[in-house]
């Protein structure tokens, strides 16, 4: 379909410019155009090239190992998008909202497919929810824990509502590749009675390793130091090559290397405030920032709510296992077990629950934004407006 250009539009219809301000009803013809002109605006992307573009925005290597992230549902290709429709969870409630709104992609934070499937039948809710996607052609896509680690994530925004504040991760991520070529270091030395030309040509002719060389001094000796990266399958010639000179072989040194840690990305965040606040001044902002009437809160053994806050340890969801054995001033999650709450309360630490999914959907908002800017606003954004926490205080 051709679209007119807006000047074109201004030159055949003269008052085009001004129908905002118009209070008499707008021809069909025009609204037509006008819709025409809006949609216009927007592109639509490849579905391969959008996964690309997310991947970009927040790696999915920074993931959990145990989490299901990625597209989960995939309609037969090519699949274009032009409408991205943003949850925290999608139930079938939501769903039907999407199916409305004739969105082609679903970000669902949660990763609706968990555990295997082992048939796709209209039995349990979460099967239906694959067959409605795949009959309607909606690819869905789960970013989760890739989302709470990068730097821009919900835990990010999370300790945007403790006020003035520095953080760091909790639990680092490491990043996603090694800073030289392969995981491991062979160094050996070389001294003068060695051909050091043919241990060079030789161990350089090894498929995926890089080589260095330098002068030493090794027990008042004048030696060339040999330092070798490379991979697993590679260090296994290394190590044949060189236990074929036993003298070479008992001067040889093998470390296994660490991808390094990441400063800003990672599990959980650790909060120190700028300035202490008292415990009920904090409560104020953390139900301000989640937009919530309620939260619950376990006082720390002689604490009060006038007892001051400096250390806030947080973390989006469920915060047990990443936030225990953390010193802090208080605990910031949606939900522990009752036995981890006390064992943060025995050591004087607060603990404020705030249900599960509360602690992530307001990031969404955030999300559309940063997705807009990221994808030089291709494509329609859209928040879901049925999805909520399944929890509700009566």
């Amino acid at each position: 379909m051709a679209y007119l250009s807006y000047s074109v539009l201004k030159r055949i219809l003269p008052d085009f410019c001004m129908l905002s301000s118009c209070v008499h009803p707008v021809p069909t013809t025009v609204r037509f155009i006008d819709s025409l002109i809006c949609i216009s605006s927007r592109s639509f992307m490849d579905l391969k090239a959008l996964l690309s573009s997310l991947n970009d925005f927040a790696s999915l290597s920074f993931a959990e190992s145990w989490d299901n992230v990625g597209l989960l549902v995939e309609p037969s290709p090519p699949h274009t998008v032009n409408t991205l429709f943003l949850t925290n969870d999608l139930t079938e409630e939501v769903m039907e909202e999407v199916l409305q709104k004739k969105a082609d992609l679903i970000l669902s934070y949660h990763p609706p497919i968990f555990r295997p499937m082992k048939r796709i039948t209209w039995n349990t809710w979460k099967e239906r929810l694959v067959i409605r996607a795949l009959e309607n052609r909606v690819a869905i896509y789960s970013p989760h824990t890739a989302y709470d680690a990068a730097p821009q994530g919900v835990n990010n925004w999370l300790a945007k509502g403790l006020g003035d504040c520095t953080s760091r991760p909790i639990h680092p991520s490491k990043a996603p590749n090694y800073p030289t070529k392969g995981n491991h270091q062979v160094e050996f030395s070389i001294d003068h009675s060695q051909d050091l030309d043919k241990v060079m040509s030789a161990v350089k002719g090894i498929e995926d390793v890089s080589v260095t060389s330098f002068s030493a001094r090794i027990d008042d000796e004048e030696q060339t130091r040999i330092s070798l990266n490379c991979t697993q399958k590679a260090l296994m010639q290394v190590v044949d090559f060189l236990s074929q000179n036993k003298q070479l072989y008992q001067k040889t040194e093998i470390l296994s290397l660490e991808k390094p840690l990441l400063q800003h990305t990672g599990m959980g965040r650790l909060c120190t405030l700028d300035e202490s606040v008292s415990l009920a001044t904090m409560i104020d902002r953390i139900k301000r920032h989640l937009k919530l009437s309620y939260i619950r809160l376990a006082l720390g053994v002689g604490r009060t709510l006038e007892s001051q806050v400096k250390v806030v340890a947080l973390c989006a969801g469920s915060g047990s296992s990443v936030l225990q054995g953390v010193e802090a001033d208080l605990y910031f999650t949606g939900e522990m077990s009752h036995h981890d709450i006390l064992d943060a309360a025995s050591q004087g630490i607060n603990v404020i629950l705030c249900e599960h999914s509360n602690t992530e959907r307001g990031f969404l908002s955030d999300l559309r934004d940063m997705l807009g800017s990221h994808l030089e606003n291709k494509i329609n954004i859209i928040l879901s407006e049925t999805d909520r926490d399944p929890l509700q205080v009566v």
